[in-house]
């Protein structure tokens, strides 16, 4: 049996199951989904934006699924805690693919800001899912949407209404916990309206020493004069496999700040589209990849300059170590009439051993004349010259080449803007490096 079929055959087995513990509005665009599954199936290598990472592989093993929406027997807010000193959050869990409402922060947000699972806020706001849920990430654009879209249950929604200011960072985390391998699919809807601020931090942990699959569709739309940044994290293990797709609309004079950092995996897939609709919007994205033993990180980012005047930056940094492999392919399109656009890629890579791979492809398309582009990429070793000055000062090898990665992916953790997070990645960073990085100290989920 391929990949595709044993997906096909459950959904056509347990379609009655899966649409009883959804939404109907979830369930109105999952037989489009299915159907587009089923005649694309997954992408290939000879697809250009799958290249790098075999999709086929990585759905082929037989995983199980929570369709009859199980609980998990556990009270995060009792049990968790969040390993980022001095970081005032509004807490929300996601435990596989299920947004736990059983338990609430305590502190309050602003009036008319949501913070609530799909199905809940499809009964509640039905007006504000049509319009939104399914619009970006289309069944028919990539198999990966079509394939979450008909199998996932729930998801999580974030609203900020027109002119509200959301002062407290919104912190979801994620969590893989299961006693059996799981597959999982998130969805995840981000809505800010005009002049709206927020910022959101995500992160991902896995709990058990079982093979977990996430899928990860996010739709985030960014409205006129709305300022989003989004921080996603990844801290989950070697036997974690996760595929996310994210598609972001901006409107004019928008802004977004868009960071990617990966300190442990064992594969990755995350694919990025920003369109910038309107002019004076403005995109910055940032990526971190630390990788080691046989792990496998693939960034694609697609950043479409459909109006006027916006401006787009990139920063993408590789640290790969034993028998890794990364991929980084980012491709700036300037379509005709989107005069002075300013756009910056740049994408640098660290081969820390000489089993490590890196594929490097920044791509620019331009359809107008009166723009400022730019892109780049470079993949080396460590300087001979560097570690033979630092172990003439009395450093340790194995010290002065982890001191040598740190400052390497330094520029993109320096970039960070929430202050607290940022202090806190420069440790666990130096703690990825020297081998140390393990679940948070203070977490009893998974003693």
């Amino acid at each position: 049996m391929n990949s595709e079929q044993q997906y096909i055959d459950l959904y056509l087995q347990a379609q009655e199951l899966i649409c009883r513990h959804s939404s109907s509005l979830m369930n109105s665009r999952r037989q489009e989904a299915f159907e587009a599954f089923r005649q694309s199936g997954f992408p290939g290598h000879q697809a250009e934006r799958y290249k790098y990472t075999d999709v086929a592989q990585v759905f082929s093993p037989d995983y199980g699924l929570n369709l009859s929406r199980l609980d998990i027997p556990v009270n995060p807010y009792e049990v968790f805690r969040c390993d980022v000193p001095n970081l005032s959050t509004s807490l929300y869990f996601v435990l596989n693919d299920q947004f736990y409402d059983k338990a609430l922060p305590k502190v309050q947000l602003p009036d008319g800001v949501i913070v609530s699972s799909l199905n809940k806020a499809s009964v509640q706001h039905p007006e504000l899912l049509e319009r939104c849920y399914g619009r970006l990430a289309r069944s028919g654009k990539d198999a990966i949407n079509a394939l979450n879209t008909m199998l996932a249950q729930d998801g999580l929604l974030v609203y900020v209404p027109r002119g509200v200011v959301v002062d407290r960072t919104i912190q979801v985390v994620n969590i893989l916990r299961a006693d059996v391998d799981l597959m999982v699919n998130r969805r995840v809807l981000v809505v800010l309206e005009d002049g709206a601020q927020a910022r959101i931090l995500v992160c991902d942990h896995a709990l058990d020493d079982r093979n977990f699959l996430a899928t990860q569709v996010s739709e985030i739309f960014v409205g006129e004069n709305a300022h989003l940044e989004l921080y996603e994290l990844e801290e989950t293990h070697v036997k974690c496999r996760r595929m996310s797709n994210m598609y972001v609309q901006m409107q004019a004079n928008s802004t977004a700040v868009l960071d990617s950092i990966t300190l442990q995996n064992g594969l990755t897939r995350n694919r990025a589209d920003v369109r910038l609709d309107g002019p004076g919007a403005e995109v910055y994205m940032n990526g971190c990849v630390i990788a080691d033993q046989k792990q496998h990180v693939d960034n694609n980012t697609l950043i479409d300059h459909a109006a006027a005047h916006c401006q787009s930056h990139q920063l993408y940094k590789y640290v790969l170590d034993d028998e890794a492999v990364g991929a980084f392919a980012g491709r700036i399109l300037v379509r005709e009439g989107a005069q002075h656009t300013v756009s910056k890629e740049t994408n640098a890579n660290l081969c820390a051993s000489r089993t490590a791979r890196m594929y490097a492809q920044p791509m620019l398309e331009i359809y107008a004349d009166d723009v400022k582009c730019s892109h780049g990429s470079t993949v080396g070793q460590l300087g001979d010259a560097a570690l033979f000055y630092m172990r003439q000062r009395g450093i340790p090898e194995d010290e002065a080449r982890m001191l040598l990665k740190f400052a390497f992916v330094g520029e993109v953790i320096d970039s960070i803007r929430l202050e607290s997070l940022r202090d806190r990645l420069h440790h666990l960073a130096e703690k990825r490096f020297r081998g140390e990085l393990s679940r948070c100290k203070d977490c009893k989920l998974c003693k």
